[in-house]
Order: structure tokens, then C-alpha cells, then sequence
């Protein structure tokens, strides 16, 4: 390229984030931005072409996909996820809220930017239009796991790949509780307690072979609320039973029951577990989320860590008094719709009757309330169900 000093021309300016190159006609004419030459592009190495492309946003490449027919195959290829995750920073995380007003679509809370997203993310196409969004059961490491009622079987999807898998029911009928789906470094699995008649039983399935296996049930009583999933620590899923209340695990590798040996903390009117880490520590520690009182009435709500090599639970916390009487009141005493669960540093904790969550920074050890969706009608119904939704865009299906 000659030299365009000599004739009053500036400089050549280049923005990497943008394939634009701006140049100026004359030294008194304003600069006007002019499409890159695709000839530049098309003489490109394809390995660095991609390694261009690696340092965009997702969202940003998303758009440039109906593009070109190389560019959507270029998202799923290896060397690209492998760059790519190493050159950028991932989604954001999202609070994703299932209600039967909100027909065929998640509304979704940004905790990263604390706002409500005006774009709702859609349910997966394989549903049929009969289904509602309440049969969104398990949200874990950007999948989504639905039931299908009509075709006795589970949808397990990536709504942001657009991927899906449908898996059959293991046996019919198939009387399901207690639902979890729970990631691993190999893909995912879900837990399933299925109980009848004569009996109880453990049903789990393995996405590395897509196949159930069944083991014994656990002959107490889990906890009857069946808002409530099982929660992961340390390679089990976590429950509670009902008074007198206790607290047992499920070893997702072994296929065995066992209790816990922590003794819970006494006067409790209802308890609820949560699992997850702390920004910066990778150790996850598992909380209690606990009512104190009498009579089943709940005076106080605490929260307790499990320490000393899982043989005591701590009390790290409590509901500031005017925060619990609002929350007792929206919950009637009626326990049974509390549920708990980990979102990015916060412990959430919910009542499938509330719009609104109560929620923990354990960081700041400070309490807050969620706002209520504004899509919702001013006279809504129950059947608030609330997930920790953190996209992934190469969790497999």
C-alpha cells in the first residue's frame, strides 16, 4: 500500500472488534466508515480466521452465523470451543422463573446487572404447544430437563444450542418424585424416586451410556416437598426427611443410601439444604436453611454451614425479624411450598405461592428481596417456580 501521507491523507485507523476500516478523503472532509474488502477475508489462513473470530462475544458471533454456512459449523468445532473458551468471558447468569402465566416462555432476571430481561428465553421447539412451562422440572449447568407427559419420556435441553435428547421413561407407568438433574464432568445425570405401591425405588440415568439403572429406594419418608430437588455436595444428592427431620444422601456412583451423621439443630419447623461455592473458592460447602419455633409456627429463620469433616452444622446467619415476618405471612406456615436453591454466590430462598425471592449474599452476609417479575399480571396464581440458570453453550445433550 503506498503512502497516503504525501497527499494530506490520515492514517490508516483499524478496530479489531469491528471487520470496518476508516479512512479520510481529504484533510477538511469528515471520516465516513466503508465495509472491509471480502476479498481480505476469503485470502485469510482458516486458522486465523478463526482465531479472529474466537475473540468475539458468543452473542456477537451468534449474529454473524446466518452469515455464512462455515461460520455455524465453526461453533461446534473443537479447536474453535477450545479458543474461544479460553478467549472469552462467558454469559451471563440468570434467575429463570417457570409460571403458568407466562405460557411458553422463562422470563429471566440478570443478577449480574440486577434487571429483568425484556427478551424471555423461549421453551425448546420438541415440546408440544399442549405442554406448559410448568413441566420444566430441573435447570444444572445450562440444561434444561422437561417432562413429556404425552410421550412418557424426559426432554433434556440446550436451549441456547438449540440442541435436545428425549429420554424415555424406564418403566410405565412411572409415578416420578423428587426430580434432579445433576452435571458432571462427563455429562449429566438424573435422579428419579419412583414409589408405588408395594415398594420405593431409585431410578438414575447416565447420559454416558443413555441408560437407567434402579436401586433400593430409602425406606423413610424424603421430604414432601416436591418443589424441593435434591441438592449435590461431594459427589451425592442430598435430602431431608419429615419430622422427626433428618438429613440422608444418595451416592450418584455407588447407587447407596446412607444419613447423615450431623445432628440438625433442635426446635425446627421446616428445613431446606443448599449446596454451591463461594466467588473466588472452589470448595463447596453445603448450607441448612432452617425455621425456628413451636407449634409449626416459625418465629426465626437461620442458616447453618456443615463443617468439621461433615459432623456439625454452624450457624452463619439469620433473616432480619422484619424480613421473616414478611416471609412467614406470604407462606401462611404452609412449609411445604418453601424451597432453596445455589445461584452465584446467593442462597434463594422461595415459596411456590410468592413472586418474589428472598435471597442471601453470602459474600456481604446481607439479606434482600427480588422483585416481582413486571410481565406478570397485576392478579397472578400460584405456581411460582424459580431455577439458577447459567447458560452453557457447549453442554452436551
Amino acid at each position: 500500500m503506498k503512502d497516503q501521507r504525501n497527499r494530506g491523507d490520515s492514517p490508516l485507523q483499524y478496530s479489531p472488534a469491528k471487520p470496518i476500516i476508516t479512512t479520510t478523503t481529504s484533510a477538511q472532509s469528515p471520516a465516513t466508515p466503508s465495509d472491509m474488502d471480502p476479498g481480505i477475508w476469503s485470502q485469510l489462513p482458516e486458522e486465523l480466521l478463526e482465531l479472529v473470530l474466537s475473540f468475539l462475544p458468543l452473542k456477537a458471533f451468534f449474529n454473524l452465523r446466518s452469515t455464512c454456512k462455515s461460520f455455524g459449523s465453526l461453533l461446534f468445532s473443537p479447536p474453535f470451543v477450545s479458543k474461544h473458551s479460553s478467549s472469552s468471558p462467558s454469559f451471563s447468569s440468570f434467575l429463570l422463573l417457570s409460571h403458568p402465566h407466562c405460557h411458553r416462555h422463562f422470563p429471566l432476571y440478570d443478577s449480574a446487572l440486577n434487571t429483568w430481561r425484556k427478551l424471555a428465553l423461549p421453551s425448546p421447539a420438541p415440546l408440544p404447544s399442549s405442554v406448559a412451562p410448568a413441566s420444566l422440572l430441573s435447570v444444572s449447568n445450562g440444561l434444561l430437563c422437561f417432562s413429556n407427559p404425552a410421550s412418557s419420556s424426559f426432554l433434556v435441553s440446550n436451549l441456547l444450542a438449540k440442541t435436545s435428547r428425549e429420554i424415555k421413561f424406564p418403566s410405565y407407568p412411572f409415578p416420578f418424585e423428587l426430580l434432579s438433574l445433576v452435571s458432571t464432568p462427563f455429562g449429566y445425570k438424573i435422579f428419579a424416586l419412583c414409589s408405588r405401591s408395594s415398594s420405593n425405588a431409585t431410578h438414575l440415568y447416565d447420559s454416558r451410556n443413555h441408560s437407567w439403572t434402579e436401586s433400593d429406594g430409602f425406606d423413610p419418608i424424603l421430604n414432601d416437598n416436591h418443589h424441593q430437588e435434591g441438592v449435590c455436595f461431594n459427589g451425592s444428592l442430598y435430602f431431608t426427611t419429615t419430622e422427626p427431620f433428618s438429613v440422608v444422601c444418595f451416592d450418584l456412583e455407588r447407587g447407596l443410601w446412607r444419613r447423615s451423621e450431623a445432628e440438625l439443630p433442635g426446635e425446627l419447623t421446616f428445613v431446606r439444604l443448599v449446596s454451591g461455592s463461594e466467588e473466588g473458592n472452589h470448595d463447596q460447602a453445603l448450607y441448612l436453611v432452617g425455621g425456628m419455633g413451636s407449634n409449626g409456627i416459625t418465629r426465626s429463620v437461620k442458616v447453618w454451614e456443615l463443617r468439621n469433616e461433615e459432623r456439625e452444622w454452624v450457624e452463619i446467619n439469620r433473616v432480619p425479624e422484619l424480613m421473616c415476618r414478611k416471609f412467614t405471612s406470604v407462606c401462611y406456615h404452609n412449609y411445604q411450598h418453601v424451597y432453596c436453591f445455589w445461584h452465584q454466590g446467593m442462597i434463594c430462598v422461595c415459596c411456590y405461592t410468592w413472586p418474589e425471592i428472598l435471597f442471601f449474599k453470602s459474600s456481604r452476609r446481607t439479606w434482600h428481596w427480588l422483585p416481582k417479575c413486571p410481565s406478570l399480571p397485576e392478579k397472578w396464581s400460584c405456581g411460582f417456580k424459580w431455577f439458577s440458570f447459567v447458560p452453557e453453550l457447549y453442554a452436551l445433550v
